[in-house]
C-alpha cells in the first residue's frame, strides 16, 4: 500500500487535465457580435477595462511596497537602537568585570 501512494500521486500529477476558461468580471464576450463595428468597440472596451485593472494593481502593489518599505527602514533603525544598546551593555559589563577581578585577587 506505501509503495502505490507515490506512484498514484506521481499519475495524477503527470495527467494532462485541461485548462478550463477563466471568466474575468467586466470582460465582454466579443465573438458574440456580429457587426465589425460593435465588435471593434466590444475589444475596446475590454482593453480600457484591462488597463484600468492594471492601473488599479499597480498603485495597490506601489502603495504595498511603500508601506513595506516604511516597516523596513523602521525596523532596521530599531535593530541600529538595539544594537547600541548592547554594545553599551557589554561595555558597562567588561567595566563590573575589571572592577570585580581585583577585589577578588585579594
Amino acid at each position: 500500500m506505501t509503495r502505490f501512494l507515490p506512484l498514484a500521486a506521481v499519475v495524477l500529477v503527470t495527467l494532462p487535465f485541461p485548462a478550463g476558461a477563466q471568466d474575468i468580471r467586466g470582460m465582454e464576450v466579443c465573438t458574440a457580435e456580429k457587426q465589425m463595428e460593435r465588435r471593434t468597440g466590444c475589444l475596446q472596451a475590454n482593453v480600457e477595462f484591462l488597463h484600468q485593472a492594471l492601473n488599479k494593481l499597480t498603485r495597490d502593489t506601489e502603495d504595498k511596497i511603500t508601506a513595506v518599505d516604511r516597516e523596513l527602514a523602521a525596523a532596521r533603525a530599531e535593530i541600529a537602537a538595539l544594537k547600541s544598546t548592547v554594545e553599551k551593555l557589554n561595555g558597562d559589563l567588561a567595566k563590573i568585570k575589571a572592577k570585580a577581578a581585583p577585589e577578588g585577587k585579594k
